[in-house]
């Protein structure tokens, strides 16, 4: 077995350890002290696989863990206030998968003009954008399961944030998410040939992130206009986020990993 093998697979066994430890005893001093080191572990993978050989290559592998990573990484520096080990364990959970996706997926491209520190930049942005928004749809699934249990009378757990508080931080998460979702898609269309070397090109990817974007803008103006909160909320969050996961990670599954390209 070679040596990144074995980091990887420690790393998603860390994760899988804090997930489970979450559950069943969230305030555990292993816990702060593990899942941090998870994360520092999991950060080094993606460097390493990432810009390891001085550019940037990217793939659905590379992808897919780097936004759980940087989902677990925001969700992480988020919660430290309001702590909520349900999505915090869940969170972790598919950050342990998707360790697993880079050995299993390990197809990678290099991204042209990936010197550029404009590209750099839009890059970053991009990433914080889904891992924001990965976050904000998270915690819409999980308003949605605890508004079905108060719905049936169920007693929350101990430690379980009211629903208007969990709804005040989806809607920050959102509007971060949001600004930074803004930037990522209009530096892509309107400086595509500054970017990518190439003028724009209407692809799968740039329609979902459009139409992803509209999603979340009208939550937006819905919340501000019309007070929309509750499942209406939470169901344009899921479907924003969907498109947004069609806008690459679905592209470049079918590309890579069905058609082998």
């Amino acid at each position: 077995m070679s040596p990144l093998l074995l980091a990887t697979l420690c790393v998603s066994a860390l994760y899988g350890w804090v997930a489970w430890r979450l559950l069943r005893a969230p305030s555990a001093a292993s816990v702060r002290v593990l899942l941090p080191l998870a994360l520092l572990l999991h950060g080094a993978l993606i460097y390493h696989s990432v810009l390891g050989q001085g550019d940037i290559r990217l793939g659905f592998g590379n992808s897919l863990s780097t936004i759980f990573w940087l989902t677990a990484l925001v969700y992480w520096m988020s919660s430290q206030g309001a702590p909520l080990a349900r999505l915090q364990s869940w969170v972790s959970g598919l950050a342990a998968l998707s360790v697993l996706g880079m050995a299993a997926f390990t197809e990678s491209h290099p991204i042209p003009n990936s010197e550029a520190l404009a590209l750099r930049a839009h890059l970053v942005v991009a990433f914080l954008a889904y891992g924001l928004l990965a976050v904000a749809a998270l915690h819409a699934v999980l308003m949605t399961m605890l508004e079905k249990q108060l719905h049936r009378g169920a007693v929350m757990q101990e430690g379980t944030p009211p629903l208007l508080t969990l709804e005040a931080m989806l809607f920050r998460t959102i509007g971060i998410g949001f600004l930074l979702l803004t930037l990522a898609v209009f530096s892509g269309v309107f400086f595509s040939e500054e970017l990518f070397g190439r003028a724009l090109q209407f692809t799968h990817k740039i329609v979902f992130a459009i139409l992803s974007w509209l999603v979340f803008g009208g939550l937006l103006l819905g919340r501000h206009f019309r007070g929309w909160r509750g499942r209406t909320a939470l169901y344009w969050t899921i479907t924003g986020f969907t498109l947004l996961l069609l806008a690459y990670l679905g592209t470049q599954f079918v590309l890579e990993v069905l058609l082998g390209r």
